[in-house]
């Protein structure tokens, strides 16, 4: 059965769109997750009121993932490994079998650009072919060699000078600008990634950045409209992402996550990565406090034998080497902010998310290195996710459901600018404008 069957629906909400199944892959360093969910068209509603469709969940599976480094494949057959366990968990739970899916990027490099187009109208009302026309025209500005156009997005339209156009469709003027936002990667682990999930026997229907999937996810609509920064602490990569006045207008990555705090605490205490992460979760903070030195945790050693015995600690050695591996991944998202130039559009608002943020004492480290509020976020508005994947750490999966409902503000240019010249075997991604056009 195809993940994209349909059917009509009837009522005010369907206004031509319909039910569509959908399938979506989260490659991560720490775990791969599928999910596969059935969308149905609704009412526009007050609560995450960009959403077209209801998201339910009807199956979902994970694994811990192999082969991938900070979001890159380093071993072909361990990664296609933990996506086939991953995608057939899903498929036997949703009870049906998956052709296509949507795939999420931390990796390559993520350069986030804005460019300026125009168009002469020559006096006439603006019709969307002129709109496509500027969109073009701004993202051809970013093809370059060896770089992939993964998002191309209009922050705002100008009419003969005149700013803060938000649709100019049917207005009247000589001359149609538009500022867009163009994030690219570098397409050699794009395509790496495309052929682990071809190697699959499975086609990618569009690949998304992970921290525009994460913003989708865990940020709320006055936060996106007023500006605020989205943070997404993975396992091998710490991404950020930017909005304002509802439009991802800026990315970053960071190739440092939770795996390298656990990685610092497996050397502090010269014992296994396993073991590490077990100290981690069950003892681990990024606040110390008053009983740290008097708490005692035991740390199993290195080998197989039984006659060694556990080494004692007091729980401030675990905390100090928490504390700074986490401190030194935040002041560099402060300095990525800063350099960025927008930290006046972000102001107050952070939103940490992703499940290296669940740490013990995040937010108040966060609060105190940033400057700025911090909240944990969480994914919205979906329903049918099992109690374990309702955390921080499937916000970037959810975000993954949410694209197509908002994509179509950008398929026109990603496919007028790409043409031919996109990732994979087949060009399957260049067609990604149509499918977004006929399914939603």
């Amino acid at each position: 059965m195809s993940i994209w069957s349909s059917k009509n629906t009837s009522g005010s909400a369907s206004s031509g769109r319909r039910t569509r199944l959908l399938t979506v892959l989260d490659v991560g360093s720490s775990k791969v997750s599928c999910v596969i969910a059935r969308l149905r068209p609704r009412d526009e509603s007050a609560f995450l009121p960009g959403r077209t469709h209801r998201m339910d969940v009807l199956g979902i599976g994970y694994q811990k993932s192999r082969g991938v480094k900070s979001g890159v494949v380093i071993d072909l057959d361990a990664a296609e490994q933990s996506i086939r366990l991953a995608v057939d968990a899903a498929e036997r739970m949703a009870g049906l079998t998956v052709e296509s899916l949507i795939v999420n990027i931390s990796s390559g490099r993520l350069k986030s650009e804005t460019f300026n187009a125009s168009i002469d109208l020559g006096g006439h009302e603006v019709e969307k072919t002129d709109i496509r026309r500027v969109l073009a025209a701004g993202a051809k500005q970013a093809l370059q060699a060896e770089r992939h156009l993964v998002h191309s997005l209009p922050i705002g339209y100008t009419l003969d000078s005149e700013r803060g156009i938000r649709d100019p469709l049917g207005m009247l003027g000589d001359t149609l600008g538009v500022d867009m936002h163009v994030l690219t990667a570098d397409s050699a682990p794009l395509r790496n990634l495309e052929l682990c999930i071809n190697r699959c026997h499975l086609s990618v229907e569009a690949i998304v950045a992970t921290p525009y999937a994460s913003g989708l996810a865990a940020l709320v609509d006055d936060e996106a409209e007023m500006g605020a920064a989205c943070i997404d602490m993975g396992g091998g990569t710490t991404t950020i992402s930017v909005f304002s006045e509802g439009k991802f207008i800026h990315a970053d990555a960071i190739a440092i996550g939770g795996m390298h705090v656990t990685m610092d605490v497996a050397r502090g205490f010269s014992t296994r990565m396993e073991d590490a992460e077990r100290l981690k979760v069950m003892y681990g903070s990024a606040l110390p406090s008053a009983a740290d030195d008097r708490d005692m945790i035991s740390v199993p050693p290195i080998g197989d034998d039984d006659r060694d015995v556990p080494n004692q600690y007091p729980r401030s050695v675990l905390t100090r080497i928490i504390r700074a591996r986490v401190e030194e991944t935040l002041e560099l998202v402060r300095d990525r902010l800063n350099a960025s130039g927008l930290g006046h559009i972000v102001g107050k608002r952070v939103v940490l998310t992703g499940g290296a943020s669940q740490l013990t004492g995040m937010p108040e480290v966060a609060r105190r290195i940033l400057a700025r509020n911090v909240r944990i976020g969480r994914p919205l508005g979906i329903a049918g996710l099992p109690e374990a994947a309702k955390g921080s750490a499937f916000s970037a999966t959810v975000g993954l459901l949410i694209y197509p409902q908002v994509a179509g503000i950008e398929e026109r240019s990603v496919r007028a600018a790409s043409g031919g010249r996109l990732i994979g075997s087949g060009g399957r991604i260049s067609r990604v404008g149509q499918w977004l056009r006929t399914s939603f």
